[in-house]
């Protein structure tokens, strides 16, 4: 009924720029929070950034000031500007939304299948 499909992963140096988008599509009434998560090889899907409906922004302390979410409520898609990208940042990145589709009157959680970025230093 709802897929999140992510895109602009990809290979970049040290110190590069990417940008994510995750778009959702099907039966969607409305999406509240969007979150963007990354996961290393042998470590824990980690929260990196996310946005609540009317646009408030929280962030992991390793993107502060470096990464930049944001939301365009009229295409239902999520963006992660990555700057000064570190070889740490080097991981998939999965997009997360909390969805209510139409004809329900609550919220599920919905993941995409994630882009992979990878840094080289």
């Amino acid at each position: 009924q709802v897929q999140l499909v992510e895109s602009g992963g990809g290979l970049v140096q040290a110190g590069g720029s990417l940008r994510l988008s995750c778009a959702a599509s099907g039966s969607i009434f409305r999406i509240s929070d969007m979150r963007w998560y990354h996961q290393a090889p042998g470590k824990q899907r980690e929260l990196v950034a996310a946005i609540t409906g009317d646009g408030t922004t929280n962030y992991a302390d390793s993107v502060k000031g470096r990464f930049t979410i944001s939301r365009d409520n009229a295409k239902n898609t999520v963006y992660l500007q990555m700057n000064s990208l570190k070889p740490e940042d080097t991981a998939v990145y999965y997009c997360n939304a909390e969805i209510r589709i139409r004809a329900t009157y609550r919220y599920a959680t919905y993941w995409g299948q994630g882009t992979q970025v990878t840094v080289s230093s």
